[in-house]
């Protein structure tokens, strides 16, 4: 018999399979996201993440996907309409609104304007963890109490250690959006379900389960403190016992982060008891 995936993590892992650095072509990323996708564990499974960078690469494959807008702003409306002319499905685009300490109002401003054209395409705003932030987050909240589905999306790793959020600064993020009521998602960092330190380069990665636990408890009216504790802790044991608790809840906040190879973190999650493995 085959064992559903409890709704707390349903849809919780984009495939990344294509984005940098992808050792894999379009074809064979999306024979990998079909398989993924008619297995046990498809409830996982958001999006395929397609870079709009691949349109005109070869076949455009009749895939659901997730657009990442690698090109410029101003090409993504013909972008989306010629994948969706020649089959894709686009359930999502992401698009940065701005570098690292520019000023993301003119990039919102934008986007705002794309979604107004798209109807009812949801679209995530990266938009950087520095200056205008909160300014940022209230232009968003602003926009979809116009009706625009539009969501923050944002990069918690990278190539450098000043952009990985430190557990305060990230727990005073998700509780911006907790107070704006706003779904975020994202990017670069979450390699494993756990908070933890890479050898290699020794920047500190945030667990996905972190911020799952953190998210929930920043639902339940939690401060700042409360929810840099849940996100800041390098062993399983305080995580998994609420991610049991709330195992038959949907996700509140988070939703959801992109992974390079989606069995990863299923396996993970299967490790820690908290999804138990497949057919019986």
């Amino acid at each position: 018999m085959s064992t559903m995936v409890p709704p707390l993590y349903a849809g919780l892992v984009d495939d990344a399979s294509l984005l940098p650095p992808s050792p894999i072509g379009l074809a064979d990323a999306v024979s990998k996201f079909d398989e993924h996708t008619g297995s046990w564990y498809s409830d996982l499974i958001g999006s395929l993440l397609v870079p709009a960078s691949v349109v005109g690469a070869g076949p455009v494959p009749q895939v659901r996907a997730g657009l990442i807008g690698d090109v410029p702003a101003a090409n993504l409306p013909m972008t989306v309409e010629k994948l969706r002319a020649a089959g894709m499905v686009i359930e999502h685009v992401e698009a940065p609104v701005a570098r690292r300490g520019e000023d993301p109002q003119p990039g919102l401003a934008g986007l705002r304007e794309f979604a107004a054209r798209q109807g009812d395409l949801q679209l995530y705003a990266e938009i950087p963890l520095s200056w205008g932030l909160l300014a940022a987050l209230d232009t968003v909240a602003e926009a979809r109490a116009e009706g625009l589905p539009i969501a923050p999306k944002f990069r918690v790793g990278g190539l450098a250690a000043e952009l990985f959020p430190t557990p305060v600064e990230l727990a005073a993020v998700i509780c911006a959006c907790r107070d704006r009521e706003l779904p975020f998602k994202l990017a670069a960092g979450q390699r494993h379900a756990t908070r933890h330190t890479d050898p290699e380069t020794g920047f500190t990665h945030h667990g996905f389960l972190n911020v799952l636990i953190a998210t929930v408890a920043a639902a339940e009216g939690g401060e700042v403190a409360e929810v840099a504790e849940a996100l800041a802790a390098t062993h399983p044991v305080p995580l998994v016992e609420p991610a049991r608790v709330h195992r038959a809840v949907t996700r509140p906040l988070f939703v959801g982060f992109g992974a390079a190879n989606v069995v990863e973190p299923l396996t993970e999650l299967v490790r820690l008891g908290l999804i138990n493995g497949g057919y019986e």
